[in-house]
């Protein structure tokens, strides 16, 4: 009991002491702990407060620095401000300058004006007076002598117009010597079986491919020429040694035809020498054409016809109906008709005048609405032909009821000439058709001057007057015949319009 009752003093002796020792060591620790706390906030102050005053540095350092920026900036600004200032006043003082340029400018144009309003004044005073003393002096009045000017020009114009006509006709002549074997030797012929593209197309031969070149001409100006003067299409491509004219309308082709070769033949290519050249060559298609029309005459022995039936019927040289070459059919018909007509013992002569004037009505139906027939029975009664020849011609496809034996033997050798194998074609003619539609919608509009159909109808070129459309209304008219020929036409692909304006003075000096 003793061992345990010391055991148990000794244990609360040992309980006790742990206890102050524990609380002894955390007052220690207590102490050093509140020691350390304020050991580290006296330092987390010192450092505050070294922060502190760097912080303020910096920010004075800034402060300072943003001052001297906007310091600079301040006389930046006005100094540009006082450049401003400075061109101002500058601008005011001229503006003040110009001002005082533009009142004395006033004043002076002022003071002319008055000059100008008197000096006209007297001029005109003097004209009144000058006039009167020249009708006094030559005994008319001012009416009369304009009258008596007016016809001494018109006198010397006839005279020029003379002279030209003359110089046209020996040219005609001269060419026409030269082409007469070939003239003959086509009108006889009395048949025709060209395909399309042989009588829409001719092709020109071509010494070496340099040529080619010089056609085209510098930036395309020749052909341009060349195409604008002939109206047909110059197509020229790898073929060697060899350009294409291309066009529906054969005495177009034609004349291109001869104004290439002559060019091509003198060397000399450019714009005023294709128009020498082109007029040379429409002429010598004119004498061309009468010259075809008196050997048809001559052919079938149908004599005393009005000279201008004569030229309208050598015209039908360079026309086709259905592919079939409308002079040629002409005489064939005529020639069929006087065979009939001595057949049946009736008047030759009168049987074959019809025959050949049958179709004349094609050579201007593109000039005048209507079909040929109608159109050639006019003109014939417009140049005094028989009224039996009269109704022939417009009886030749029943549109009228035919009453004489002539009109009836007309339209049977007119039958028989164009159903004989090979002599037409659907293809040509319709084709050709189109394309004289086109140009006749394009030719309807006011201010035309004149219309191509080109690259076989894809291209309407239109060549306008140019003091009645402006480049403005040049615009206009391409558009309005655009929308005309997609409401009027039938056709593939589509068309190209090309209005041309350009402006010309020409005068010739003697």
């Amino acid at each position: 009991m003793i061992a345990i009752v010391v055991g148990l003093v000794a244990l609360a002796c040992g309980f006790f002491a742990g206890m102050v020792t524990r609380k002894y060591m955390a007052e220690s620790k207590i102490r050093s702990a509140d020691f350390e706390a304020k050991r580290i906030i006296d330092e987390a102050s010192k450092n505050a407060e070294a922060y502190k005053r760097e912080a303020l540095v910096e920010a004075k350092d800034q402060i300072f620095n943003m001052r001297s920026e906007a310091e600079q900036e301040i006389k930046a600004r006005r100094s540009e401000l006082q450049r401003f200032e400075r061109r101002l006043l500058q601008r005011e003082e001229q503006l003040d300058n110009r001002t005082e340029n533009l009142e004395k400018r006033e004043k002076q144009i002022s003071g002319r004006e008055s000059e100008l309003a008197q000096m006209k004044a007297r001029y005109e005073r003097m004209i009144g007076e000058q006039e009167a003393l020249l009708e006094q002096t030559a005994g008319l009045s001012r009416e009369e002598a304009r009258s008596l000017i007016l016809k001494k020009v018109e006198e010397d114009t006839k005279m020029e117009q003379a002279q030209i006509i003359k110089q046209i006709e020996a040219r005609a002549r001269e060419e026409a010597e030269k082409r007469a074997k070939n003239i003959i030797a086509l009108a006889i012929q009395r048949c025709a079986s060209d395909h399309v593209t042989e009588t829409t197309v001719s092709v020109v031969s071509l010494p070496s491919d340099d040529m080619k070149g010089r056609i085209i001409g510098r930036e395309g100006r020749n052909i341009r020429t060349f195409e604008t003067l002939t109206g047909i299409n110059l197509i020229i491509d790898d073929t060697p040694e060899a350009v294409i004219l291309s066009s529906f309308d054969p005495i177009r082709r034609e004349i291109a035809r001869l104004t290439l070769e002559r060019l091509i033949a003198d060397g000399r290519i450019q714009p005023a020498r294709i128009e020498e050249m082109y007029e040379k060559a429409k002429a010598e298609v004119e004498a061309d054409i009468k010259d075809a029309g008196e050997q048809a005459v001559f052919e079938t022995g149908v004599h005393g016809l009005n000279p201008e039936l004569i030229k309208v019927i050598g015209r039908l040289k360079y026309r086709t109906s259905y592919g079939q070459n409308v002079l040629k059919h002409s005489i064939e018909v005529a020639h069929l008709a006087g065979v009939m007509a001595a057949e049946l013992n009736m008047d030759v002569k009168a049987a074959k005048r019809a025959g050949l004037l049958h179709d004349i009505g094609k050579a201007i139906d593109r000039e005048v609405e209507g079909s040929h027939a109608a159109i050639g029975a006019e003109l014939a009664r417009r140049l005094k032909e028989h009224p039996s020849i009269v109704h022939a011609i417009e009886a030749h496809h029943g549109d009228v009821e035919p009453r004489t034996i002539e009109a009836v033997l007309v339209q049977a050798a007119d039958a028989i000439s164009a159903a004989r194998p090979g002599a037409r074609r659907e293809t040509l003619e319709s084709y050709i058709k189109r394309l004289e539609k086109l140009e006749s919608i394009a030719s309807s509009f006011e201010g035309v001057d004149s219309s191509y159909a080109l690259q076989a109808g894809r291209e309407i070129r239109v060549m306008v007057k140019s003091d009645v459309i402006d480049d403005v209304k040049c615009v206009a008219l391409s558009k309005e015949l655009a929308r005309q020929i997609e409401g009027e036409l039938d056709y593939p692909g589509q068309i190209k319009v090309t209005v041309i304006r350009e402006t010309r003075a020409v005068e010739y000096a003697k």
